[in-house]
């Protein structure tokens, strides 16, 4: 699946903040469903605009956003 097929930025739709295509639902949004733990039947009855693929999606962008970057975290206990 290429992302850019269910995901968009675009500077007139939201700000440019990352949105599941054709939607104004943020990809963000999506996320902190999932994290909660909603499931992907409760998402979708939610926000009924979205499939399992869009969620599925979602989380790839997030999982692309972070891949082979170094993301600076303070050190744990000593």
């Amino acid at each position: 699946m290429q992302l850019s097929e269910r995901i968009t930025a675009d500077p007139e739709v939201m700000g440019g903040v990352p949105c599941v295509k054709g939607t104004r639902i943020p990809v963000a949004t999506v996320l902190r469903c999932v994290r909660s733990g909603m499931s992907s039947e409760v998402i979708i009855a939610d926000f009924p605009k979205l499939t399992a693929e869009d969620i599925d999606a979602c989380l790839e962008f997030a999982i692309a956003r972070v891949q082979d970057r170094y993301i600076p975290l303070r050190p744990t206990g000593s």
